[in-house]
């Protein structure tokens, strides 16, 4: 089982990058770098990779309506060249309030572009002649859409890899379906070992039995916050206002993916009160409707015996990667936190 984390956003980018190399000693193997509407992942993805020697870097995730497919593959391909192919491509939807509010680009069709867009870039690594004849994407475009001097053209530099693995976000049925068909690795959010299997069964089933044997068994990347002692359970509340944001503010009414997930894990009646709570404007009232239960089985929070209960049942869940954000306030327990894990999926 593979170690990663999210290195944050919001700021001190630098600061966690300093001690970086701290963790890579300790037994990380990746790390993702998220893309909201925050600074740039690239330009951290690089700095990142200058920095490390061993540990592999992902997006974690760059949002498929930004760029065009070409671009991310020629991306994908540069960062896999700067860090001596460590990289990895996390690409998702996101949703309508950024993808709309802050690129102001419409949101439609992500299943079908997350297809297409996968295929080009893989065309782009292989080096071929990039041609593409899509619903959302023509390449080259059209003439009678453009000046029709477009022709095909295929990536100048030869690729570290011609296959750079591919990670989805996914949470809805028909995107996890899409991502164990075609992608190397999944990204769920708020990952529950013991309902994993009753909500995203089926759809991993589906896509499975689509799935080209070439792109190897899909590498399951499950998120937690992390914290290994006897003393750490108020720990565990630090993630409520995160899941009020997502479950009761990310999103409109009936247009919410992470409520939507909540009910489906059981929790109907407590994601419409975290909703009702968070967009009347009372997010402290909605971070305290999480449920207690739910905060506890999306963590790795508790005595080390806890935290190996946790890990086999992640393990029983299919999980390859545990993708941790470490959450103690003392720096160098963090980092003793990560090197304990380590030894225990070892």
């Amino acid at each position: 089982m593979r170690i990663g984390m999210m290195l944050s956003y919001s700021g001190g980018f630098k600061e966690t990058v300093e001690v970086l190399g701290d963790y890579e000693k300790a037994g990380l193997d990746i790390v993702f770098v998220p893309e909201a509407y925050s600074y740039d992942a690239i330009s951290q993805l690089g700095f990142i990779a200058a920095r490390t020697e061993r540990l592999e870097i992902a997006s974690g995730i760059l949002q498929i309506y930004t760029r065009t497919p070409s671009l991310t593959a020629m991306t994908a391909a540069g960062l896999d060249y700067v860090s001596d192919g460590r990289f990895t491509l996390g690409i998702g939807a996101s949703g309508p309030q950024v993808i709309e509010g802050f690129h102001g680009v419409p949101y439609d069709a992500p299943l079908a572009r997350t297809r297409e867009i996968v295929d080009i870039c893989r065309q782009v690594w292989r080096r071929e002649k990039v041609v593409h004849e899509g619903r959302h994407y023509q390449i080259p475009l059209p003439a009678e859409q453009g000046t029709g001097l477009g022709k095909p053209l295929k990536l100048i530099n030869h690729p570290v890899r011609d296959r750079v693995p591919v990670i989805l976000a996914a949470i809805g049925p028909k995107n996890v379906a899409l991502t164990a068909e075609i992608a190397e690795g999944w990204l769920p959010i708020f990952f529950h070992p013991e309902k994993a299997g009753e909500v995203w069964g089926p759809a991993l089933a589906e896509g499975s039995a689509k799935r080209d044997p070439a792109l190897g068994p899909l590498d399951i990347v499950a998120q937690a916050p992390l914290a290994i002692g006897e003393d750490v359970d108020e720990l565990i509340d630090l993630a409520r206002p995160q899941l009020a944001l997502y479950i009761g503010g990310m999103g409109a009414r009936g247009r919410n993916f992470y409520n939507n997930l909540a009910r489906r894990y059981g929790y109907e009646a407590e994601a419409i009160k975290i909703q009702d709570l968070y967009l009347a404007g009372r997010k402290e009232e909605a971070a305290a409707a999480v449920p207690a239960d739910l905060l506890r089985d999306i963590s790795l929070i508790g005595p080390a015996s806890y935290i190996a209960e946790r890990i086999a049942a992640y393990r029983a869940a299919g999980v390859t990667t545990l993708k941790v954000n470490p959450v103690s306030p003392d720096p160098a327990r963090r980092l003793a936190d990560l090197e304990r894990l380590k030894g225990m999926t070892r």
